[in-house]
């Protein structure tokens, strides 16, 4: 009888574990669904004419380190110039985005059909705040030339906004002494955030548990396993790896490798020097 309750404890203390993990796991994911679901977008992509040209701009990338914002520009030009029976442009026009990265102008010619075309714009910020960092462009405006030679107008342009970027919060602001200038901000959004925190803590978790193993080998109180020491080992170059796993690849030597991976890597050396120690005296 003593060996059948121990055995029916065994198995529910067994099945309560599992369920446990099984709904942390469930909640985990309710959670992270529920927090990623919060992120703010732009509106999605108005390909209706004006009466002025409209420029549209979508969302592509953003390169933090190089302060860079990747978009994709589209001229939609008022009815009047184009061709309705072609679909075609039956005038030049000559895109100017305000302010550009690289310098130029997007050029569309009489007889083509207008297409999208890739540019950069500077998005200002520090890409060392990771994860915490936020960027911001300058006031955003548009004209287009239309014509060619000395027929040539400048005609003010509407500019619209559309598209997301994995992981960013990205808001469109109008400046209000100029309704047609527009200011982007771009935040990581709460989802990020939380596989941020989810993945340094695990980096926290692994020099917490070698030194446990460590502290307590050396002292006796547990006996010594050659094959931990591979452990060890596993454990310290799995650091790196993780630490480029995170999002938006924080630049090296930001405040996270200062603050947490290099102490991670210190302390894994540490434990491992400790364990060392207690193979040395266990084969003394």
């Amino acid at each position: 009888m003593p060996d059948e309750t121990r055995s029916r404890k065994s198995r529910v203390r067994t099945t309560s574990s599992i369920a446990f993990v099984a709904l942390f796991y469930i909640a985990s994911l309710i959670g992270y669904w529920w927090v990623s679901s919060s992120s703010e977008q732009l509106p999605p992509f108005d390909p209706g004419p004006a009466d002025i040209p409209v420029i549209s701009v979508d969302m592509a990338a953003l390169r933090t380190t190089y302060n860079e914002l990747d978009v994709v520009v589209l001229l939609i030009p008022p009815e009047r110039f184009m061709d309705k029976q072609l679909g075609v442009l039956n005038t030049d026009m000559f895109v100017r985005l305000h302010p550009w990265v690289d310098v130029g102008e997007v050029k569309y010619q009489a007889g083509d059909t207008p297409a999208s075309e890739n540019a950069t714009v500077y998005a200002g910020g520090d890409a060392d705040h990771w994860p915490f960092d936020d960027y911001q462009t300058n006031p955003l405006w548009a004209d287009v030339i239309v014509g060619s030679g000395d027929s040539q107008v400048v005609m003010p342009a509407e500019i619209r906004f559309s598209g997301g970027i994995e992981g960013w919060d990205i808001g469109a602001e109008q400046v209000s002494s100029n309704p047609q200038t527009t200011v982007l901000t771009l935040n990581r959004n709460r989802g990020t955030l939380a596989f941020d925190l989810g993945v340094v803590l695990v980096l926290i978790t692994l020099p917490a548990l070698a030194m446990i193993v460590a502290i307590e080998t050396a002292r006796n109180h547990r006996k010594f396993h050659p094959p931990l020491t591979t452990w060890f080992a596993a454990m310290l170059f799995a650091v790196v790896p993780l630490r480029n796993i995170l999002p938006g690849a924080p630049p090296p030597g930001a405040w996270i490798d200062q603050a947490v991976v290099l102490w991670v890597l210190i302390a894994l050396v540490t434990a491992m020097a400790i364990y060392i120690v207690a193979w040395y005296r266990s084969t003394d």
